[in-house]
């Protein structure tokens, strides 16, 4: 999982060294950051990227405070004070000196046009809740596996944004450029700012970056940070993918899908980690779903209906920040983790806190005694085509690749696959189930190929009312829940189109009896009935035998609400007589809830009203944004 903050003002990294580099809290005025690193049992920053050789820095060397001063506070090289005193020694006058030692364009000159520099951007790690869990409650053997599996997931995450997404550009973005050499500056927390358990990695990425003038020389220039906004997505379940089949190899263990939101993508935790520890870990989510509440009635008081799926989110964003607790004084790592351990046994019992490790293992082996390493490249391709079709109808192949991504994390549930499967699926995506979207211009450049749209012509389900559960309203199908529906509709299509004809086949002995709509239906019907990356496939299957077994997998390996019909069963629409009426009464109850709320409240325009009061003092914060606050993909830690 990965987020977003950026770094803006010239003073943010006094916010980064006193209340980043030491973890989740405010250091002392005059405290050293190396003495308060050790006092609280942190590691210390450390230095990432192909770019750092360009600046005399080492990968994996100490981060100091007057190296991020320098960088992240001025724009200028790390090791500024000594160049700048050997050019004033050399006879070079003081403003020369110092406009020597700056990394392209000056801080000054761009505040000069009333602009607001970005210095760097805090693209922030972290796994999911039940690793979480897992590495503050498991043994000592257990936590370094995951912090050294953690280590490499960041690296390899940052070392695919340096190879495919960085850019620089210049002229007004006329000019672009490949720039495989970022700087990152790597802190590692471990609690949130509750004191509780939550891992994860603030990685600040420098926006300057070294590429080669017109004369030869090599100059510094910004990031193209829209372009790594852009791929935040695909960067986050490359972290999660690496993170999490790494972990389950090495421990052996596997993944179970958890739905945390209705409707919304479910998360592939860790089996054996029950659902009560993982909300113990989750402290502010109860918080969050309080404010959300009342955001949301206010939301129907001032449009008359309920948010949509971009509304909710926005709303979730805005209920986290208003939520968000004040940075606290940390804690020795020791003292923390015997405090969650205690806290845990207190909560729910010495044994199960214990076996935590030994059932995690458990639940691992049952499910890989079950589900194969088998993927089915060609059923994938359609899956995710599919289900991006489905929720944006326009895509580009960053869309793809993180869905291809997601693909493999619930199909393999932790199993290891070869190296550059997600790239082949998302390629065969495009190739055979996208279209292309943008048209090149005549006598323009054609774009490049992360810059290309598609779209496709998969059929799309109406939107259906799901049952609700008992003391809650009927909802709308999400766009998520409608993209599987379609998906699993060409899915099980394709599936009963191989069965048969390799069933034929194998009676006839000839590939042409195979029916010619099969054939169309998927190009493959007649060769090999799957393109798996199985490690230890048995050739010695006929092709209707190896069809059966991947259809057996992919059930298996199928998300377990899916197969319970909670998204599929038509049972559970809104569509017949007695589901009619049910929605027909929630929406008179609703409606009467409405109007009691509107008779206690005061009226919207009273200026004294808590409501308005508080909006308005919102809206002054977010004119006014923390430097440490930014708006980003997920929640930020």
């Amino acid at each position: 999982m990965l987020s977003v903050a950026k770094i803006q003002r010239r003073n943010a990294w006094r916010y980064y060294i006193r209340g980043v580099a030491f973890g989740d809290g405010r250091r002392p005025v005059g405290q050293s950051l190396k003495d308060a690193q050790e006092l609280a049992g942190l590691p210390p920053g450390r230095w990432l990227g192909r770019g750092l050789r360009a600046l005399g820095l080492t990968e994996g060397g100490q981060v100091s405070e007057r190296q991020l001063e320098l960088l992240f506070g001025e724009g200028r090289h790390p090791d500024a004070d000594r160049i700048e005193r050997g050019l004033l020694a050399d006879g070079v006058d003081a403003a020369t000196a110092r406009r020597l030692t700056v990394l392209g364009q000056p801080i000054e000159e761009i505040e000069a046009r009333k602009q607001t520099p970005l210095l760097g951007m805090d693209f922030t790690f972290r796994p999911q809740a039940s690793l979480v869990v897992l590495w503050a409650l498991g043994d000592a053997t257990v936590r370094w596996v995951i912090e050294r599996v953690h280590e490499r997931a960041v690296a390899t995450a940052l070392r695919w944004l340096e190879e495919e997404v960085a850019e620089t550009r210049w002229a007004s973005g006329r000019g672009r450029a490949k720039t495989p050499a970022l700087v990152v500056a790597a802190f590692r927390h471990i609690d949130n700012r509750d004191g509780l358990p939550l891992l994860h990695e603030h990685c600040l990425i420098l926006n300057r970056v070294q590429r080669l003038g017109a004369d030869g020389d090599p100059v510094w220039g910004a990031v193209d940070t829209y372009r790594l906004y852009q791929n935040v997505v695909a960067a986050g379940t490359f972290y999660t993918l690496a993170m999490t089949t790494e972990v389950c190899e090495t421990l052996r263990l596997a993944t179970v899908p958890r739905e945390v939101t209705p409707g919304l993508r479910p998360v592939m935790e860790i089996a054996g980690v029950p659902e009560d520890l993982i909300n113990w870990s989750a402290s502010r989510r109860q918080r969050i779903e309080d404010a959300l509440g009342v955001l949301t009635d206010q939301y129907v008081k001032d449009h008359g209906h309920l948010p949509g799926e971009r509304g909710w989110h926005g709303l979730g964003w805005w209920a986290a920040q208003e939520t968000r607790p004040a940075k606290k004084k940390p804690k020795p790592h020791q003292q923390l983790l015997a405090w969650w351990r205690a806290s845990a046994i207190l909560r729910f019992g010495q044994q199960l806190i214990d076996s935590l490790p030994d059932r995690c293992r458990a639940a691992g082996a049952a499910i890989r005694a079950r589900v194969d390493p088998t993927v089915d490249v060609a059923l994938a391709a359609v899956d995710v085509a599919a289900v991006v079709f489905t929720v944006r109808e326009k895509f580009s192949r960053r869309h793809i690749l993180a869905e291809a991504r997601r693909h493999l994390l619930e199909t393999l549930r932790g199993r290891e696959f070869t190296r550059g499967l997600d790239d082949c699926i998302a390629h065969r995506a495009l190739l055979r189930y996208s279209r292309r979207h943008t048209v090149t211009k005549p006598g323009r450049q054609a774009p490049a190929a992360d810059r290309v749209t598609y779209t496709a012509d998969f059929p799309v389900p109406h939107r259906w009312w799901i049952a609700p559960a008992e003391g809650t309203p009927p909802r709308e199908s999400s766009r998520y829940e409608r993209a599987r529906v379609a998906s699993l509709a060409v899915q099980n299509a394709i599936r009963d189109a191989r069965i048969r004809a390799a069933t034929a086949t194998e009676a006839t002995a000839s590939a042409s009896s195979a029916p010619a709509d099969h054939r169309a239906l998927e190009g493959e019907t007649a060769s090999a009935p799957h393109a798996a990356d199985h490690l230890g496939r048995d050739a010695a299957l006929t092709p209707a035998q190896r069809a059966a077994a991947v259809q057996t997998h992919h059930q298996a390996a199928m998300p377990e609400e899916y197969l319970e019909g909670r998204t599929t069963d038509p049972a559970t629409w809104l569509r017949t007589p007695k589901n009619l009426d049910r929605l027909a009464a929630f929406t008179r109850a609703a409606d009467t809830r409405r109007r009691a709320m509107e008779d206690r409240k005061a009226p919207a325009t009273d200026p004294a009203s808590p409501v308005d009061q508080h909006r308005q003092e919102h809206e002054q914060q977010r004119q006014q944004p923390d430097p440490g606050q930014g708006q980003g993909q997920g929640l930020r830690p």
